[in-house]
C-alpha cells in the first residue's frame, strides 16, 4: 500500500543533519527540534501555533479538553472514520454520538448532524476523511447557530485548505496525526494541534505535559503525551516536501480516475478540489472477491474502514443501532483503498487499474 523509501532517500541529507544536531545536544524530549518543528508546521498550515503531542488520538483528546467539554456531554462524530476519533472523545470524558455521512463523499453530513443536535451536544467533530475536506462553511454555521463548538480531525489532511483558507480559521483547535502512512508522517507515532489562540496554546502546552509549566507542579490534570525530538528530526526534513508529495498523490489519483472510468462495478469516492488525496478509495461490487483477486496478482489493498463505529463493541452504549445510519453501513461493505504514495510509478498505478478492470470485465 505504501513505500517509504523514495521519501526517505529524497530527504536523507536533512534528517541526518537534524539527528546529528539532536545527539550533539543530548536532549530527546522537549528540545530544539520540537520547538523548530512546531513553528515550521504552524507556518506551513497557516496557523499561529502548533503544539506537538504523542499521537493524533492525543491531539483530538486534548483539543476537546481545551474546549472545556464537561464529563458526559455529547460530541457528534461521523460513523465512518477510524475508531480513534471516538476513542479520543471518550478519553476526554465525552460521549460520542454518531451521525451519518454523505453518500457521494462519505464525509460528515450536515443534515444528519442537524437532526441529532440536542442541548446535550457540546461539540461537532468533522473528520476530513481520506484527505477530503468537509463542508466547513455549513458545519461552522451549524455550530454557530446552535452554540456548539467545532473541533476538526485533520489527521488525514496535512496541507489541505478549505476554499483557499487554512483549516485553523474554522475552529479553535485542529488535530493532526503523524502516523507513518499519513501525508506528513513520522517514523513512529506523533501528532500536533493547531490553534490561532495564544491562551489555548498555553493550555494545550500544559495539558500535554502533565499539567506542568516546565517544572514539577501539576496545575491541571494533564496527560503525558509529547512529540519526541527524534520524530521531529524526520518531520522537519519531510515538511518542505509536503506540497510536492501531495501533488504526486493527486497525479496517481488522476491516473486511477481515468483508467477506471466506465468500469462497471467500481465507483471512486467523490473528491473535492481541496483534497490532498491521502487515500484513493472507491466503492466496489463484490469488494472482498476483488481484494482476493488483487492479492493473487501481488497487489495490496485496504479497507478504511470495515465496520461503522456505531456497530463496534466499544461504542455499543453510544445510542445508535444497526439500521440507524444506512449510508455509512452500506459504504463499509463496499469501500476499498488502492495503493497510493508519493513517487509511486505511473506504470504501477496503470497496472493496478488494469487488474481491477480485468476482475470486473
Amino acid at each position: 500500500m505504501v513505500n517509504f523509501r523514495p521519501m526517505l532517500r529524497q530527504s536523507a541529507h536533512v534528517w541526518r543533519a537534524n539527528l546529528r544536531r539532536m545527539f550533539a545536544a543530548g536532549q530527546f524530549i522537549a528540545g530544539e527540534q520540537c520547538a523548530l518543528f512546531e513553528r515550521e508546521f504552524a507556518a506551513s498550515q497557516g496557523a499561529r501555533f502548533a503544539i506537538g503531542v504523542g499521537s493524533g488520538t492525543a491531539a483530538l483528546e486534548l483539543n476537546l479538553r481545551a474546549t472545556g467539554i464537561a464529563a458526559g456531554r455529547e460530541v457528534i462524530v461521523p460513523a465512518l472514520t477510524s475508531p480513534y476519533t471516538a476513542l479520543a472523545v471518550m478519553a476526554a470524558g465525552g460521549l460520542p454520538r454518531f451521525a451519518d455521512v454523505d453518500a457521494d463523499s462519505l464525509l460528515l453530513d450536515a443534515n444528519s448532524v442537524n437532526a441529532r443536535l440536542t442541548n446535550r451536544v457540546a461539540v461537532i467533530l468533522p473528520v476530513h476523511l481520506y484527505g477530503n475536506i468537509c463542508d466547513l462553511r455549513a458545519l461552522s454555521e451549524l455550530a454557530r447557530r446552535t452554540g456548539t463548538v467545532l473541533v476538526q480531525d485533520a489527521c488525514q489532511a496535512h496541507g489541505a485548505r478549505f476554499r483557499g483558507r487554512p483549516l485553523s480559521e474554522f475552529s479553535t483547535c485542529t488535530g493532526y496525526s503523524f502516523y507513518p502512512t499519513k501525508n506528513l508522517g513520522a517514523l513512529g507515532d506523533g501528532g500536533a494541534i493547531l490553534t490561532n489562540r495564544a491562551s489555548v496554546a498555553r493550555t494545550l502546552g500544559m495539558l500535554r505535559d502533565g499539567g506542568r509549566r516546565n517544572d514539577q507542579i501539576s496545575r491541571v490534570a494533564g496527560i503525558n503525551s509529547r512529540l519526541d525530538e527524534m520524530q521531529c528530526c524526520y518531520l522537519r526534513a519531510f515538511l518542505p516536501h509536503l506540497a510536492e508529495w501531495n501533488a504526486s498523490r493527486a497525479r496517481v489519483a488522476a491516473i486511477y480516475d481515468e483508467a477506471l472510468a466506465g468500469c462497471d462495478g467500481i465507483r471512486p469516492v467523490t473528491r473535492g478540489t481541496d483534497s490532498v488525496h491521502h487515500l484513493y478509495v472507491a466503492r466496489a461490487d463484490r469488494r472482498n472477491q476483488l481484494r482476493d483477486f488483487l492479492r493473487r496478482q501481488g497487489i495490496a489493498s485496504g479497507v478504511h474502514y470495515p465496520v461503522p463505529l456505531h456497530l463496534q463493541p466499544a461504542f455499543r452504549n453510544c445510542g445508535s443501532r444497526r439500521g440507524d445510519l444506512p449510508v455509512a453501513e452500506k459504504a463499509c461493505r463496499e469501500i476499498v483503498s488502492l495503493p497510493l504514495w508519493p513517487h509511486m510509478p505511473e506504470s504501477m498505478a496503470h497496472r493496478v487499474a488494469r487488474t481491477v478492470r480485468r476482475f470486473y470485465e
